[in-house]
C-alpha cells in the first residue's frame, strides 16, 4: 500500500491509497524500485489558488488525460492518472505537477532515470496563473547523497597530517556553523582503528577536534563525549541501559533482517558493528532520511538513557531503528559500538586528553602560552589531564576552555563538591626495609589497606549525600546505610565535607572484617536499608573538602587533624583507618602482621608532612603498599585483562582450559601479554569466566594488543574484564611483551605459575596494572633470576 498525501497550506487534505507490486509509476513521470512493503512519500502542493485550479481542472478533464497518460493496459494504473490528479486540461490554469525525488541509496540510480521530463504540452502557460512563491522540502538526491559522502571521505585523511601542517578549513564538507555530520567522526574512528602508533592517533584526533573547533564549536562536547564513548560525566548515572538483545532487534527490523540470521553473524564476526555494516550496505532504502549529525546522534543517546517506565525497551529500540535507518557508510557499525560502549579502536581516555590540549594551542584564539612555557604543546596536554582529574566533566571543561582559554583552565575549573575526583593511588613496594629507603629522613605513617571498595563521600551543602566508586561511578544507591551513617556521625560544626574512604563488609556481632567476596555479594541499584544483608563499616583515611574550603594542597598532617577533628567514630559504622606512626623497622613489622591477622591485605605507608599533598589520578611514590602477598612467598598480586583462550581439553572439554592475560601500557595504550593462567579455577569458576567471556569473542586480534610471535590462542577478546592474579614470581620471557624494552630490550616480562583470585568488577580494562608497575616489580624482586632466562618454560601456566 502506497499511500500519498496532499496538503495545501491551509491544512486541509486528502489522500490516495494504491497497491503495488514491485514497481510504481506516478502520473507516468517517476519510476522507481521498491524494497519495502509500505512507503509514505508526502509533497507539499503549491499556494491554494493555484492548488485549486489545477484540481477544478483536473476533475474537469479526467478522461481525456486518463487515456493520455495512463499505462499500456497490461500493467497497472498510476493512482496519479486517476480523474482527480490529471492537469492536462487546456483550458484550465497550467500549472508542471508537483515534483517527486525519490532517492535509493547505495544503488547506481541516475537522477534521470528516476525523473522523466514533463512535456511542454502537458504544462500551464505561465500567463495563466501567477502563483506565490513557496519552499518545497528538498530530498537529496543519491547522486548529492553519495557526493557528499565521497567528498568527505577523500577530506577526511587529511587529519593524519601533522599538526603543524594540518588546515582545518581544508575540510569544507559542511558549511561552517552547520552540525557536523556523525560521518565525519565515523570516519575519523575507522582511521584511527588502522593505527597502532599513540603519536599518528593524538595527531589525527587533534586535527578532527581542531576541524570541529574552527567549524562548529557547540558541537565540541558531544564529539568528545562520543569519543570518550559517554553520553554524560560518569558521576551522573546517565547510562543507556540497553543490552545486545535489544540492538539486535532494532537492526534486524531496521535493515529487513531476520534476527536469528544477524545472531549468526555475530557469532561469526563477533563484532556486531560489522554485522551492522554489512547488512546496511546490502540493503537499498527508496527514501533517504537526513544525514546523521553528531549532535542528532549524542542527543539520541541521551533520548534513550532517559527513557524509563512502560514501554521504555520498545521506545530505545525505536531510537535505534531510526538512527540506523539513516545511517550510511560505515555509520552503522560505529553507531553500534558506541551503544554497546565497546569503541576499543585503541583509543584511550588519555589519548583524548592530550589531544584536546593540543588543538586548543593550535586554535588560533588560545595559540598564546605564558613566557615561563617552554613546550606548549606537552604543558597543554598536562593542564586538560591535571584539570580533569580534577573536575571530570567535559561540558564545563569544554566550556571553560571556548570562553576563558586553555591556560586559565587551572583557575576556571577547580575542585567542585558533587564532582568526584579521581583518587591518588600507591605503588608497590617489597618489604619494609624497602620503605625506609625510600622514605630516608621523612616522617611517614602507616595504615591498614583494607579489603573493601575504595569510595568517595560529599556532604553538600543543602544536606545531601553522594557516594561514588573509584571510578567515579554514583553508588548512592547502592550504599544507603553508609549516607545515613556519614550524616549522622559528622560534628554538629561540618556543613559539607569531602571524605576518601574504604567501605568494608563488617559483622557487627563479632566486630570483624568480611572478605571483598562477601561486600560483593550486596544489590548494587535500589537498596533499601531494611533490605540490607551485608553491613559494612566505613573506614575513613583522607579529607579532601571541608565546609567550603578545599584541601588537596594541605599535606597529610593537616587533613588528618580535619578529619579526626569533624567526625565521631562509632564501632562498625564509621572508623578512622588503623594508623602507626613510626620509622622502626620492628614495630612496622609487627604492624603489618596485625593488619594481616585483621583480615587486612596490608599496609599503606604515606609521607606525612614533606612531599604529602593529595594527588588526584597518580599512582604516587609519596604512598607505598605492603601487601601481604610479599611476604609469603607466593609473590606479588597484580590486576590482569584476559584477551584470548585456549580451548579445554580431557576433562574440560567445552570450556576454555587456559587464559592469556596482559597488563596495560599507559605510554603506548595497548595490552601486552604476561603469562597464560590454567591454575586456581575451581570447576564452577571457570565455567563462569568462560561463559561471561564467550560473549566477547572477536575475529582477531586487535591493532593495540602486543604478543610473541608463538602465541596461537583458540579464541580472541575484547579486553573487558580485570583479574587479580597472584604468582610465585616474574621472569624475563622471550614470549610475552610485557614491559618490553624498559627491563630487557628485546624481551618481556612474565608471571611464573599464576593463579586467580579474584575478578575485579571496580576496575576497567585501562586500569589494570600498568607495564611500568610490572617493570618495577621485577626489579624489586629479592633474587635475580637472569640464569633461569633461557631456561623458561613458556607453557607453564
Amino acid at each position: 500500500m502506497l499511500p500519498l498525501h496532499f496538503r495545501s497550506s491551509f491544512g486541509s487534505s486528502f489522500r490516495l491509497c494504491f497497491c503495488f507490486s514491485r514497481t510504481v509509476r506516478v502520473s507516468s513521470l517517476v519510476s522507481f524500485p521498491l524494497s519495502l512493503f509500505s512507503v509514505s512519500l508526502r509533497v507539499m502542493s503549491k499556494p491554494p489558488s493555484a492548488f485549486d485550479a489545477l484540481m477544478s481542472a483536473a476533475k474537469k478533464n479526467s478522461k481525456s488525460k486518463t487515456s493520455k497518460l495512463s499505462s499500456p493496459p497490461k500493467k497497472r494504473k498510476s493512482p496519479l492518472s486517476t480523474s482527480s490528479q490529471n492537469p492536462s486540461n487546456p483550458k484550465s490554469p497550467k500549472l508542471p505537477s508537483p515534483p517527486i525525488t525519490v532517492v535509493e541509496p547505495e544503488q547506481a540510480v541516475k537522477q534521470e532515470e528516476l525523473v522523466k521530463p514533463v512535456k511542454q504540452e502537458e504544462l500551464v502557460k505561465p500567463e495563466a496563473v501567477k502563483p506565490e512563491p513557496r519552499k518545497v522540502r528538498q530530498l537529496l538526491t543519491s547522486s548529492s547523497s553519495k557526493g557528499k559522502t565521497e567528498e568527505l571521505k577523500k577530506q577526511v585523511p587529511q587529519l593524519k597530517q601533522k599538526p603543524s601542517s594540518f588546515d582545518p578549513a581544508s575540510i569544507i564538507a559542511w558549511e561552517k556553523g552547520q552540525p557536523v555530520p556523525f560521518l565525519f567522526l565515523a570516519l575519523a574512528f575507522d582511521m584511527i582503528s588502522q593505527e597502532s602508533g599513540r603519536i599518528v592517533i593524538t595527531d589525527i584526533v587533534c586535527n578532527m577536534l581542531r576541524t570541529v573547533m574552527l567549524t562548529t564549536p557547540e558541537d565540541l562536547v558531544p564529539v568528545v563525549y562520543l569519543s570518550a564513548n559517554r553520553i554524560a560525566p560518569a558521576h551522573e548515572g546517565l547510562e543507556l541501559g540497553i543490552g545486545e538483545s535489544i540492538i539486535s532487534k532494532a537492526l534486524a527490523e531496521a535493515y529487513g533482517r531476520n534476527e536469528n540470521w544477524i545472531k549468526t553473524q555475530y557469532q561469526k564476526k563477533g563484532d556486531l558493528g560489522l554485522v551492522a555494516k554489512e547488512s546496511r550496505s546490502s540493503q537499498p532504502m527508496m527514501w533517504k532520511p537526513e544525514a546523521l549529525t553528531i549532535r542528532k546522534v549524542f542527543n539520541t543517546f541521551r533520548l534513550i538513557a532517559k527513557e524509563s517506565g512502560k514501554d521504555s525497551q520498545e521506545k530505545k529500540k525505536n531510537h535505534i531503528k531510526a538512527l540506523l535507518v539513516a545511517a550510511t557508510d560505515c555509520e552503522p557499525q560505529y553507531l553500534i559500538r558506541l551503544l554497546q560502549t565497546k569503541l576499543r579502536i585503541g583509543y584511550a581516555e588519555q589519548t583524548l586528553l592530550a589531544a584536546l590540549g593540543q588543538a586548543a594551542v593550535y586554535t588560533e584564539e588560545h595559540s598564546k602560552p605564558p613566557p615561563e612555557i617552554q613546550s606548549p604543546l606537552d604543558k597543554a596536554s598536562d593542564i586538560v589531564k591535571q584539570v580533569y582529574s580534577v573536575l571530570p566533566d567535559y561540558d564545563k571543561i569544554i566550556s571553560a576552555l571556548l570562553t576563558e582559554g586553555l591556560w586559565k583552565l587551572p583557575k576556571t575549573c577547580k575542585f567542585t563538591p558533587g564532582v568526584p575526583i579521581r583518587p591518588m593511588l600507591s605503588k608497590a613496594a617489597k618489604s619494609v626495609t624497602e620503605v625506609l629507603n625510600k622514605f630516608q629522613d621523612v616522617e611517614f605513617t602507616c595504615e591498614y589497606k583494607y579489603d573493601g571498595e575504595r569510595a568517595q563521600i560529599h556532604y553538600l551543602e543543602n544536606g545531601s549525600v553522594e557516594i561514588y566508586s573509584r571510578q567515579a561511578e554514583r553508588n548512592t544507591e547502592k550504599f544507603p546505610d553508609v549516607a545515613a551513617a556519614v550524616s549522622r556521625l559528622k560534628k554538629t560544626s561540618v556543613s559539607s565535607f569531602i571524605l576518601d574512604c574504604e567501605i568494608v563488609a563488617y559483622d557487627r556481632a563479632t566486630q570483624k572484617l568480611l572478605s571483598f567476596q562477601t561486600l560483593s555479594t550486596r544489590a548494587r541499584k535500589k537498596v533499601e536499608i531494611e533490605d540490607i544483608k551485608v553491613n559494612v563499616c566505613v573506614f575513613a583515611f583522607d579529607l579532601l573538602y571541608l565546609n567550603g574550603q578545599e584541601l588537596l594542597q594541605e599535606n597529610l598532617r593537616v587533613r588528618r587533624e580535619h578529619l579526626y577533628a569533624s567526625f565521631e567514630e562509632e564501632s562498625g559504622f564509621l572508623q578512622f583507618a588503623t594508623a602507626l606512626t613510626s620509622n622502626d623497622v620492628e614495630e612496622i613489622q609487627n604492624f603489618l602482621d596485625q593488619a594481616v591477622g585483621a583480615s587486612c591485605e596490608g599496609l599503606i605507608i604515606k609521607t606525612l608532612n614533606e612531599d604529602a599533598t593529595y594527588e588526584p589520578a597518580k599512582r604516587s611514590l609519596n604512598w607505598l603498599k605492603l601487601k601481604k602477598d610479599y611476604m609469603d612467598n607466593l609473590g606479588d598480586s597484580v590486576d590482569l585483562v584476559p584477551i584470548a583462550a585456549f580451548h579445554g581439553r580431557g576433562k574440560r572439554t567445552g570450556v576454555y582450559g587456559a587464559f592469556l592475560l596482559a597488563c596495560y601500557d599507559n605510554n603506548n595504550e595497548e595490552f601486552q601479554t604476561i603469562c597464560k593462567i590454567g591454575t586456581g579455577f575451581s570447576e564452577s569458576v571457570l565455567v563462569e569466566r568462560s561463559s561471561s567471556l564467550r560473549s566477547q569473542v572477536i575475529s582477531k586480534p586487535k591493532s593495540y594488543y602486543r604478543f610473541g610471535e608463538t602465541i596461537n590462542p583458540d579464541v580472541w577478546f575484547e579486553a573487558s574484564e580485570v583479574w587479580e592474579v597472584r604468582a610465585a614470581d616474574l621472569t624475563i620471557s622471550p614470549v610475552h611483551r610485557a614491559a618490553a624494552g624498559i627491563v630487557d630490550p628485546n624481551k618481556g616480562i612474565s608471571l611464573r605459575f599464576p593463579r586467580l583470585v579474584r575478578v575485579r568488577h571496580d576496575k576497567a580494562p585501562e586500569q589494570a596494572t600498568s607495564s611500568e608497575q610490572i617493570a618495577e616489580l621485577y626489579k624489586a624482586q629479592k633474587y635475580n633470576q637472569a640464569n633461569k632466562q633461557d631456561d623458561e618454560d613458556e607453557e607453564d601456566y
